[in-house]
């Protein structure tokens, strides 16, 4: 057959993905087969393919594949999220580019914007995610804004009112400025940042009325928010305010009166132990005005501008404030001092914006219920954590988890089912649709007057984890038609695949989720890859510029390369250091096994029949390969997919391409039996079969070369091996062969010594299993057992075994004395080094003890080696 001299990615990747896609290879229904289910971590409708998404989207293709190839009927759901904050602030950016405002136009022309933006960027992700060879089930892509996903959010969320789970309250929200709406405390990361802490003078109102010097001193790193300040608060246990309690205080600037108030929660070593108390603007704050009913002064609007009580500031941007408020307090001998000081600020995940508390109406989801069934089932290891380091984390977090703000100040989302049909706080209904509100609402006021128009639907739009939550069940309108075949047999989902940064957000409440609609755990497995970081450690992002683009590198690298660069380093849960040289070191595996089958294609055939040699290789290969599938088995079990890729790797680089090939290699002229050349090319498929997860491409590539297959015969679909009973003597005899081969070929190569050269040996073993692999490969002429040589010799050991090869008559004597002596004075100071370790008492005792054992081997392989080469000088 014919084969090109080099593989070219380019030529053969589309070509095959189109191949399994018309074939249908991906699509699954279901059958008599056992399910194996994986739902993709959606990515955001808008997005583009990161290296993040490289890692987990290749860890989850090559579960789908394996899986595939062992029998189940694998099911590997793809969609997107319609990522409301995202996706609305780009909608937002687009329009104000085309000098529309979103205030100016309504929710339905706004919501048409954002469809047409979802239908012209919606599916770049998922398109380049066929790129890199991923086997989804396209056929069943969802999207969480599609009408059947809706409707099941909407679904859910007046189940779970009904049910006394959700209600509508007036809290304290984490309010995001640039998206202008709230987000939830998972969605807030602190950056420290270097600022200022203020000192003001706060004027102790006299009891006369008449002007008094007396001043409280009050510190803060947000002077601009003293206009929503209501109290100055103090430590009950603080003498140095004794005399002032029960007075007040006025807020410099806005001249407001305000009553001096006494707390244990102030810190009396903290700044000057007098706290302004602003309720509108600060969690704490709120709880303690919560406390004293305190009034609530809301300084700020929705754009983090100041409002009509910040005075002449209105209208002015906060931290436009903070500078010039600063100025005004220092011209009117108001500010004391200010210092240096470094705060940690509150962030919005998605934008970036400082976070302004802000107290508003919005709509909760009671957690703790939910909460402690979906503890105990990843603490009973009824849903397992891979690595399982992660369990504590989930562990924390549910023992102190707080209700969930499930509402956002949007359009583009699932619109809150609540109807208004009054101003009164509990004048509304809550309901699937209009209709159905329309029946309560007459019900609540018992007026069969009201029709729809005298309904209002609440504004705000579901957090999209609300629809994400739902997502295992969902994909197959599990909560439309909870008995239809699709979820009664793909649910519970196999494996998921996610980072550790939402464990919160995502996975805790799909457990939640699935146990509440389905009183089942929603996946068996969860595996928490790492976080893709550069050399610097540092998290690749495009604001730092630091990640390369992907598509780039699979055009570099092939698909293929990548996919093995990326998961060569990628250990469960632990942080991949991303170098490129990774897809340079799987472009080089791409064109070792590629070399490797043009080699074998070039051997001819013959009708002879195989010799000793190549029966010991062929029998080695075969329990070398038993044992590493097992091996492999095993670490796939464990979900250590880097570990199993290695062993692959090895396998095929070392084992397959490296020693057997050699050892069958005909001689010069000659051709291979074809019964050796029929049992490599079994051997060679086996060994696609085993890649094929990692790399799709250039194995399908590789398989349909080695003969015509129909459509039921693709690798995609072919069956992997199952590990057979293996014979591990086999095996380690070949290893000591291939040993004393590479200590023979060493000898050559620190000698000067050409291969081709014949070489014979001296041991004081009586047999080698493997004589006839020995005498090929290392091209020796003669093995005297059990005996040694009188000659100057070069001698290493393989185990215990010793072997001596004369030295050449050629070599230098003197020059080798010397060599020697330099050796073996390095070895005897490395003992002493040992020995001193191990006769360390408190090293033995304290030390693990498999770290004590290679300590002892270290000794005894010194002493054996100082042994050799103390005999060794004596012959020269």
């Amino acid at each position: 057959m014919q084969i090109s001299e080099k593989y070219n990615p380019q030529e053969t990747e589309q070509k095959w993905y189109n191949y399994w896609l018309e074939n249908n290879y991906f699509h699954s229904e279901p059958n008599e087969k056992p399910p194996y289910t994986v739902v993709i971590p959606p990515p955001n409708v808008t997005g583009i393919l990161h290296m993040g998404h490289m890692l987990n989207n290749t860890i989850q293709d090559v579960l789908v594949r394996r899986a595939r190839m062992q029998g189940f009927n694998a099911c590997w759901i793809p969609g997107t999220d319609h990522a409301s904050i995202a996706t609305e602030a780009k909608v937002v950016a687009k329009l104000k580019s085309e000098g529309v405002n979103k205030s100016d136009i309504t929710r339905e022309e706004f919501l048409k914007h954002a469809w047409d933006w979802t239908d012209k960027y919606g599916g770049t992700i998922l398109e380049q995610l066929k790129k890199l060879g991923c086997s989804c089930d396209w056929d069943r892509t969802r999207f969480t804004m599609e009408p059947k996903l809706s409707q099941q959010v909407i679904k859910s969320f007046v189940d779970l009112y009904n049910k006394g789970l959700i209600y509508r309250g007036y809290r304290m929200v984490n309010w995001d400025p640039e998206a202008k709406t709230n987000i939830s405390d998972e969605e807030v990361i602190f950056k420290e940042q270097n600022g200022k802490l203020y000192f003001l003078k706060y004027a102790i109102e006299s009891s006369t009325g008449s002007d008094t010097d007396e001043y409280l001193s009050v510190a803060t790193t947000r002077p601009e928010t003293i206009f929503g300040d209501t109290a100055v608060c103090i430590n009950p246990n603080d003498e140095r305010y004794a005399h002032l309690k029960g007075k007040k205080v006025i807020v410099p600037i806005v001249n407001r009166v305000i009553p001096i108030i006494e707390d244990e929660y102030v810190d009396i070593e903290f700044g000057t132990g007098a706290l302004k108390i602003t309720p509108a603007h600060d969690v704490n704050d709120y709880e303690i005005g919560q406390k004293h009913n305190l009034q609530m002064i809301d300084a700020l609007d929705d754009d983090g501008n100041l409002n009509e009580y910040g005075l002449h500031y209105a209208g002015k941007n906060r931290f436009e404030v903070r500078k010039q408020i600063a100025k005004e307090l220092e011209e009117k001998d108001l500010l004391l001092k200010a210092e240096d000081y470094v705060n940690k600020v509150g962030t919005s995940e998605r934008t970036g914006a400082v976070i302004e508390p802000k107290v508003s109406v919005q709509w909760f989801l009671k957690m703790s219920e939910i909460a402690k069934p979906a503890l105990d089932v990843v603490m009973d290891d009824e849903v397992k954590f891979y690595p399982e380091k992660f369990k504590n984390t989930y562990k924390h977090w549910m023992e102190n988890i707080c209700d969930w703000n499930i509402s956002r100040q949007l359009w583009w989302g699932q619109q809150i089912p609540a109807y208004y049909y009054g101003d009164g706080e509990n004048d509304f209904v809550v309901a699937e649709n209009i209709e159905e509100a329309l029946e309560l609402a007459k019900q609540k006021t018992n007026n069969d007057q009201l029709t729809t128009n005298n309904l209002k639907q609440d504004e705000d739009a579901l957090d999209t984890w609300f629809s994400s939550w739902l997502w295992p069940m969902s994909v197959f309108d599990g909560l439309l038609d909870p008995e239809n075949k699709d979820i009664n047999y793909y649910y519970p989902t196999s494996d998921l695949v996610t980072g550790p940064d939402i464990i919160f957000f995502w996975v805790a409440r799909m457990i939640m989720a699935g146990l509440e609609y389905r009183k089942e755990v929603p996946f068996k497995n969860v595996y928490f890859t790492g976080i893709v970081r550069d050399k610097q450690r540092r998290k690749m992002s495009k604001s730092l510029g630091n990640s390369p683009d992907p598509l780039e590198l699979m055009d570099k690298y092939g698909a293929d390369g990548v996919r093995v660069g990326i998961l060569l380093s990628s250990a469960a849960g632990n942080d991949l250091l991303f170098d490129e040289d990774l897809m340079l070191q799987g472009r080089n595996f791409m064109t070792k096994i590629w070399n490797a089958f043009r080699l074998i294609n070039m051997w001819n055939h013959e009708d002879k029949s195989a010799n000793v040699t190549e029966n010991q290789t062929i029998e080695w290969f075969k329990n070398k390969l038993n044992k590493t599938i097992a091996e492999i088995s095993d670490q796939f079990e464990k979900f250590r997919i880097s570990d199993a890729l290695h062993l692959i790797y090895k396998l095929i680089w070392d084992d397959f391409c490296g020693w057997y090939l050699e050892a069958i290699k005909p001689n010069y002229g000659e051709g291979i039996s074809k019964e050796v050349y029929h049992k490599t090319i079994y051997f060679f498929e086996e060994l696609m079969k085993l890649l094929h997860p990692f790399m799709p491409f250039l194995t399908e590539e590789l398989w349909q070369t080695i003969s015509e297959r129909n459509t039921e015969e693709a690798l995609v679909i072919a069956q992997q091996k199952k590990a057979e009973a293996f014979n591990e003597e086999v095996i380690k005899n070949f290893e000591t062969a291939a040993e004393l081969i590479s200590g023979v070929r060493n000898y050559r190569q620190t000698k000067g010594i050409s291969p081709r050269e014949v070489a014979e040996i001296y041991t004081n073993a009586t047999a080698f299993a493997n004589e006839a692999v020995i005498r090929k490969l290392a091209n020796v002429s003669e093995i005297h057992f059990g005996t040694k040589t009188d000659k100057p010799s070069f001698t290493f050991l393989v185990g215990a075994t010793e072997i001596s090869i004369p030295l050449s008559e050629n070599l230098d004597l003197e020059e080798e004395k010397k060599k020697t002596e330099e050796e073996l004075k390095y070895l005897k100071g490395f003992l002493i080094s040992v020995d001193k370790k191990l006769s360390n008492e408190k090293f033995v005792a304290n030390a693990k003890p498999e770290i004590v054992e290679v300590e002892r081997k270290k000794q005894k392989d010194a002493l054996d080696k100082i042994a050799i080469l103390e005999e060794k000088l004596k012959s020269l």
